[in-house]
């Protein structure tokens, strides 16, 4: 079991390395070789390989250097849409003219136009404060099993100071559909809130939660989803109407 979580470890360091907190790794692994933790499952020799080998069973004198070449330095497949390149993600919101507007004006379109506001930070955030009346409904969540893989995610996490890791919420979509018709109106909010907008540092503006969350709403068909650019941070810092949730 120690093997394993170690194993493990050294693998979910190495993805948490290229990730942001909250996202898998979708990008390409260039120049990186990534083991998974079934160990020789994902590797195959290359042809400098099979001919050293060949040479030595003739007992030739020629040596050469093996390598060792992995489908992880290609570009990654997303396993799910979360997953899939942000220049992806924000040509297809781009697309479905997703708007963005500041905290204040989101307040507006709540208390005045009937919009919901959706905060999909974790639960754990969402109760320490939020904006009031929104929803909570995670698109990533704190990792909630203890399996070998998932131990090692947390160490991973740790690693890098982060001792909340999180993982990408499988009842996501379900949950917004209990809850909301394809024609509601949704603002989706997440503390840093992130762009679609370019600016000289970011060509392609910035990924964040509520984008994530935008994106796969779109995918499902929700019409009237709107972005809270600056995010629940500034919510915060311009004071605006704000809860939190009272443990008893």
């Amino acid at each position: 079991m120690a093997t394993a979580i170690a194993k493990c470890s050294t693998v979910a360091i190495a993805q948490a390395s290229q990730s942001f907190l909250w996202s898998p790794a979708n990008e390409v692994r260039s120049h990186r070789v990534l083991v998974p933790c079934q160990a020789a499952g994902g590797l195959r020799v290359s042809p400098d390989t099979a001919q050293l080998q060949r040479r030595q069973n003739h007992k030739s004198s020629e040596r050469r250097a093996f390598t060792v070449t992995s489908e992880a330095t290609q570009t990654k497949t997303p396993k799910t849409p979360a997953e899939t390149e942000w220049k992806i993600k924000r040509e297809a919101l781009l697309k479905a003219k997703v708007r963005s507007v500041s905290p204040s004006d989101a307040l507006r379109l709540q208390q005045e136009h009937g919009y919901t506001i959706i905060d999909v930070r974790t639960e754990f955030e969402f109760n320490q404060a939020h904006p009031a009346g929104a929803v909570n409904i995670q698109v990533y969540r704190l990792i909630k099993e203890w399996t070998a893989w998932d131990i090692a995610r947390r160490a991973a996490f740790a690693f890098f100071g982060i001792f909340q890791g999180t993982e990408e919420n499988p009842e996501f979509l379900n949950e917004v559909k209990s809850q909301f018709s394809k024609d509601s109106k949704i603002i989706v909010g997440c503390i840093a809130g992130g762009t679609l907008k370019p600016s000289p540092n970011l060509a392609e503006g910035s990924q964040s939660r509520s984008l994530i969350a935008a994106y796969l709403l779109t995918l499902e068909g929700y019409t009237n989803i709107v972005h809270m650019e600056g995010g629940i941070k500034t919510w915060f810092k311009d004071q605006l109407p704000t809860e939190s949730v009272v443990e008893k």
